[in-house]
């Protein structure tokens, strides 16, 4: 039986804790933009219906969000791996894909559990990569085999770029960043998860992605655009609410960037090639009707059904139940709180396109 002092500690801690979470929440709700919520709120109740309830309460709850760990086949941590085991981690996928390297090794926890990011270390490679375990939709459905030619368009901060050198050796890997901050970024990702031997075989420019197709067409066998997009996650915590104001009235210009970039990947993709285009928005505008309006441009360009990988992922996934004519939509719910990630998958024919 527990004394007067002991009940009146246990309360006083009871009352302290309550205090500080509703601090605490009361901080994260201050983070929240209020005018990119309210823009979200009006745009994706439609598009989503029901659905978009369930995706905001997790994009607007970060103790909820989780971060998956993918382990670096060049300099592998076994012992984390076994560490992981030990937390109850799993293994993404279960090879249960069609195409799924042994090589990828990623895992995740059912509960918001995040690892500290390693730091940069000049000469030491990383032993894992956080990241959302949806990005690695985009990095599969490329389907890179040892030897081929690469393009991933725009690629900082760099994380699709190792998860595609987890997949397979390729024989060149160019990456593209227009931004110079982020193409810093990008640089010392590759630094830090990609040996020297490797990094051989990788070019990394600083050009506008627009631009490409027309200076190397037809040269490479695989090309990722993973898009600069309207991201939703960051979107809803900006700080500065004149900047969201500017961000949500240029949004509308953001599909006609994504289709020209997209158009500049097409070019560059030899006949029999394939492309990724990718975003982590939920716009339909940035998604699907970007990738309808290059579908209906090109003669020879033709969607490729990515149904069964929706199929084969729905354990670790919740996908848009609605209108994905032309790719699939990850959208986030508690305890499968990935994405949002919008992946399509593009094939070249043999046939010359109208542009």
């Amino acid at each position: 039986m527990l004394s007067g002092v002991e009940l009146l500690c246990r309360s006083s801690r009871r009352i302290m804790l309550t205090r500080l979470k509703a601090k605490s929440e009361g901080k994260l709700a201050k983070q929240i933009c209020r005018v990119v919520l309210e823009h979200f709120d009006k745009e994706y109740s439609r598009e989503l219906g029901g659905s978009w309830s369930t995706v905001r309460d997790v994009l607007t709850s970060p103790s909820l969000w989780q971060y998956a760990v993918l382990l670096n086949r060049f300099n592998y941590p076994y012992e984390l791996e076994k560490d992981l085991h030990l937390k109850g981690y799993q293994r993404l996928f279960q090879g249960s894909l069609p195409y799924y390297p042994k090589s990828m090794k990623c895992y995740l926890s059912r509960t918001p559990d995040r690892m500290p990011s390693e730091r940069h270390q000049t000469g030491n490679l990383k032993k894992y990569y956080l990241l959302n375990a949806a990005s690695l939709l985009p990095v599969l459905a490329l389907e890179l085999r040892d030897g081929e030619k690469v393009l991933d368009l725009c690629a900082a901060p760099g994380g699709k770029s190792v998860a595609l050198l987890q997949c397979a050796w390729p024989g060149y890997l160019y990456c593209n960043e227009y931004d110079s901050l982020r193409l810093r970024w990008l640089k010392q990702t590759l630094e830090s998860f990609i040996p020297q031997p490797l990094r051989n075989v990788i070019k990394v420019s600083e050009l506008d992605g627009r631009e490409i197709g027309d200076a190397q067409p037809e040269t490479f066998d695989k090309v990722l655009v993973d898009a600069p997009c309207s991201n939703d996650r960051s979107w809803l915590f900006s700080s500065d609410s004149q900047m969201a104001a500017w961000r949500i009235h240029h949004r509308r210009s953001l599909p006609v960037l994504q289709l020209e970039l997209l158009r500049s990947a097409i070019k560059a993709l030899r006949p029999g090639g394939l492309l990724v285009y990718s975003t982590c928005t939920l716009s339909k505008a940035e998604n699907q009707d970007v990738v309808s309006d290059a579908v209906n441009s090109y003669s020879n360009i033709v969607p490729v059904d990515l149904r069964g990988i929706a199929k084969h992922c729905s354990q670790d996934f919740t996908f848009a139940p609605t209108g994905q004519d032309y790719g699939l939509l990850v959208i986030p719910e508690k305890g499968k709180a990935w994405g949002p990630m919008y992946v399509a998958k593009l094939k070249k024919l043999q046939s010359i396109g109208r542009w």
